[in-house]
This record gives C-alpha cells, structure tokens and sequence, in this order.
C-alpha cells in the first residue's frame, strides 16, 4: 500500500508539472495576442499573479543558498567548529525559575496570599496587592489575578546541556504556551514541547480561559499560570515572563501557540540559530497541517490555500529577506518563535491597543536595532488553520488589522528595513486594488451572459458594457487572472505531490479576492480600532500526538 501511495504521488507530481508548463506555454501567447487585440498588457496580469517582491526575493533566495553551501562546505573544510560555540557565556544564569522549588501540591504555593490547592497540583493564589516577584504574600488585595501550578522539577535543574558545555546545546530555552480556551489542543501541543523539552522549562499560561485549559495543562506536569482576568496574548506572555523571571533564568525563550506541534528538529534548529552572534530571534518555519479526513470541505479548501501562501512567503520571500546580509523581514511569526532574552527586556511586548503581538515584537527588534532575525527551512512547526470560512475571515482580519495598527504605531524610520517594507506595502496595496477592481469588471461582463441579456437593456449598462468589453473581454479577465494563479496551485500540487490541490486550486482566487478585501478593509480601523486585549479562539480539531 505504501508503495502504491509513493507511486501515485510522484505519478501526480510529474501531472501537475505537465499542467503547469502546458497552462503557461498556452497562456502566454493567449496573454500576448489579447493584449495585442485589446490593449491589456500581459505583464499586468503577471504582475498581479507573482509579484515584484516575489522575484527579487527569489533571486536574492538563490545568492543565501549559494552562500550557506559555500559557508558550509568552508566550516567543513578548515575543521571549525559551530561559530554557536563562541556565543556561549561562561557566567550564564542556569538556575531554575525560583517557583519551581514549590512542592506540588503544597498549600502555601509561591504565589504567596491564600492557601489551598486551586487546581490537580494545588498552587497558590496570587493578588493584586503581591509586594514583589518573590511570591510575598499580597497585603492589600482581595481579588485573585492569576493561580500558580509549578512543575516538580528541582531547583537548581537547568533547562539545556551541563554548565560550560560548548555550542548551542548549552543555550537553556523556555517554552511558553498562551492559551484562552483551548482544551480541545492544548494537550496535543504539552505533548509535542515534552518531546523536545523537560517538563519543568514549560510553562503554560491560560488567559481566563472558561473550559478545562489550565487543568489539562497542570495535569502534565508543566508550570501553569492561570490569570483570572483576560489580559490578551501579549498580556499573557508579559504576565507569564515576569512571574517565572525567565529573561534572568534563560538564553532564549519559545513562544507557542496552543495549536502548534513543532517538528524533532526544531529546537536544535533554534538553538544553531540562536547561537550564532547578532541574532535576536529565530523565526520558525510554519506549515500547514493536512489532515483532510479531519476537515469539511470548506477547511480542506482552507488548509490547501493556506499550504501554498505558507510556501510562497517563506521559500520565495522570507528565505531571501532573513540572509544574515539583509534581515528585513517584517514577521517572526507568532506561533513558533524563539527570541533571545536579553533581547526581550528591551521589548514592549504588550502596548496598548493592538489586536496581536507578533508584528509589533519584530518591529521592536528592528526599530531598537536589537539584532537580526533568522530563519531556516529544517526549524519547523505545523500549525492548525482555521475550519470554517467565518473563522478564516477573522483570523486574517486580525492579523492585517494588527499589522497595519503596528505599522502606524512604530511609524517610518530611515532604514533598509522600511525600504523594503515601503515596497511590499505599495505593491500589496497596489495589487489588492487591481485584484478587486478586476473581479468587479469580471461580474460587470459576466451579468449579461447569465442573464441572458436582459441587464444590456438599460442605456447605462450596455454603454459601459461595451466599453469596458472594448478593453477587457471577459476571457481576458478570465484567462488572464486565473491560469497564472492556478500555475502557482499546479506547481505546489507537484512539490507537495497532492493532487487534490488541482480541485482546490480552482477556489484559490477567490480566496485571493477575500484577503485583498480585508487589506484594504482594515487600514483605516488601525486608527480608530482598539484591542482591550481580549481574544478568541477559533473552533479546533481534537490533536492526538
């Protein structure tokens, strides 16, 4: 069975590549004599379908490559070791986060206040009034904040390899794992950070979640902080560092989200990273999870496009834009990411008034020139997209609203960074603008066809009918906007030898159209939309590891 299933992808990889020559050989002397008939250029619809970015990214892509292999084959060649190995500090802080000396189950806690167990571990109650990170017992509070379940592991216990050990394994890193209603997976992603990490460097911090989140959490063995007041993602992790101390007690610091499952080489790809000098934070490298038997349609659809976007950005365009002679990229995406902490104490993780936390973290990194970002392929991590188009739609108004919103908050600074960004937004603006007007020239033709011509007997329509038919038949608009888009499905059908991608593909404009709409939808909320730091999950899959 295995064998067939290996045949028959790679059968539907060498079909999807055929397609996808087939489609632009046939395209581009389709786009050649409309545009000479009409007057569309075919350029203009390349342009709307790759990108300018996406070119000049690739090609600086390619320079990386032929750099690391050199870089490589170099090390090898002169017996060198890691260069992780000279970031290594002599004098690091290897002890535990003071709370992990607590007892499990012991009625004082170290959040000091109220005695009692609050949870399968018991940990004690934390209050407003708590004079300071010692876990001292609040004086003037009476309304619980937030309950501690610390993990059993030993004081004194370090996170990494023995002190003075070389190279990135002696980097100690901290696993933090936000969540606000997430029991459905939370289980799913303590299971796959236990793999890679002991149980007493994860710490799991609900966000007055209103299900079982905290308790399934606790039940694993990992440090939880429960707060009882919803303070947001951002809130959660600033919440969650302060109370453990971990910028004293760590090198690095792992962000998760509740949904994600990070790949066995992972870490140590985060660890090789980080290792190396001037590097603030490692960008994880997200794929989509494809699980079709889990989905509807509707989320199969949803997980393919997803698949494809993941792919473009981050083999075309992030690749080229985390060189270590560029690092301009404007996204360390926020669920996998690994940021130093000596880098997180100049961080403002949580301003007021943004919806998400992950643009703003990388702004900070390049707008206080606090290091560079890297990213690399094998540093992976699978991620759940959402189910139901009512969820995609505001998951990604969410993330177009947060970017804009932090964009307006940091402003324009002289840099190689906002030169880069200034390009990316004007063609994503620019792009976004002509992917909307076209669908409407695209209905605007295609009424009279469906109704049989009966919208022509209006004055006003038949002459904008045939004026805009004069410039952009509708087979033009047809051709031209979606064979090079569907080019792009049939060549990600053939890497990821899935070919039902081909079907999905059809819808993949669409979906283009939809995200076009909420870029420009949401620049001006940016100034006038506030986030009280409130969130909401989308509907999930049960994971089992």
């Amino acid at each position: 069975m295995r064998t067939a299933r290996f045949i028959g992808s790679w059968v539907a990889g060498l079909i999807a590549l055929a397609l996808a020559v087939t489609l632009f050989v046939q395209w581009i002397g389709f786009a050649l004599g409309a545009g000479g008939s009409s007057g569309a250029p075919p350029a203009l619809f390349l342009w709307m379908a790759f990108g300018v970015n996406l070119l000049v990214w690739s090609l600086v892509g390619l320079v990386r490559l032929g750099d690391d292999s050199i870089r490589a084959l170099a090390g090898r060649g002169s017996g060198r070791t890691d260069p992780a190995a000279a970031a290594a500090d002599a004098d690091r802080v290897l002890v535990r986060a003071k709370h992990a000396a607590a007892p499990v189950g012991g009625s004082g806690g170290t959040g000091g206040g109220a005695s009692g167990g609050t949870g399968p571990s018991g940990g004690g109650v934390d209050g407003i009034g708590a004079d300071d990170d010692t876990g001292g017992a609040a004086t003037t509070a009476t309304i619980p904040l937030r309950r501690l379940t610390v993990s059993s592991g030993s004081s004194g216990r370090e996170g990494g390899a023995a002190p003075g050990s070389a190279g990135p394994q002696a980097l100690s890193l901290a696993v933090i794992i936000p969540a606000h209603n997430e029991a459905p997976v939370i289980d799913g992603a303590i299971a796959s950070a236990l793999r890679l990490f002991n149980r007493w460097d994860i710490y799991v911090v609900s966000d007055s979640s209103h299900d079982a989140t905290a308790d399934i959490a606790a039940e694993t063995g990992v440090n939880v902080l429960e707060l009882l007041a919803n303070r947001g993602k951002a809130g959660a992790l600033e919440a969650v560092i302060q109370e453990f101390d971990l910028t004293e007690n760590y090198d690095g610091v792992v962000i998760l989200d509740a949904d994600t499952e990070l790949d066995e080489g992972y870490v140590e790809g985060a660890r090789r990273q980080l290792a190396e000098p001037g590097v603030a934070a490692v960008a994880g490298f997200v794929v989509a999870e494809w699980k079709p038997e889990e989905r509807t349609l509707v989320g199969r659809l949803i997980s393919a496009y997803r698949d494809r976007l993941y792919w473009m950005l981050q083999y075309l365009i992030r690749f080229g834009q985390t060189w270590r002679h560029t690092s301009v990229t404007f996204i360390v995406p926020g669920f996998a990411s690994t940021y130093r902490t000596s880098v997180l104490k100049d961080i403002d993780i949580n301003p007021k008034g943004l919806v998400i936390e992950d643009f703003n973290m990388t702004f900070e990194v390049h707008h206080r020139k606090l290091g560079r970002i890297s990213m690399r392929p094998g540093t992976k991590a699978y991620c759940q997209d959402p189910f139901t188009l009512a969820d995609y739609v505001s998951q990604v108004r969410r993330w177009t609203l947060g970017f804009w919103q932090t964009v307006r908050r940091h402003g324009v600074w002289p840099s190689l960074f906002w030169f880069v960004l200034f390009g990316y937004i004007m063609e994503v603006l620019l792009v976004a603008v002509l992917l909307l007007v076209t669908a409407a020239l695209g209905v605007f033709t295609l009424l009279p066809v469906v109704t049989s011509g009966a919208v022509l007997e209006f004055g006003w329509y038949a002459t904008g009918y045939d004026a805009v038919s004069a410039v952009l038949p509708l087979t033009v608009v047809a051709v031209g906007l979606f064979v090079p888009d569907y080019m792009l499905t049939c060549i990600m059908a053939m890497i990821r030898r899935r070919p039902s991608y081909l079907v999905y593909g059809l819808f993949f404009l669409p979906m283009r159209i939809v995200d076009s709409y909420l870029t420009l939808r949401t620049i001006p909320q940016a100034w006038t939309a506030r986030s009280d730091g409130r969130w909401q999950s989308p509907d999930r899959a049960t994971k089992s590891l």
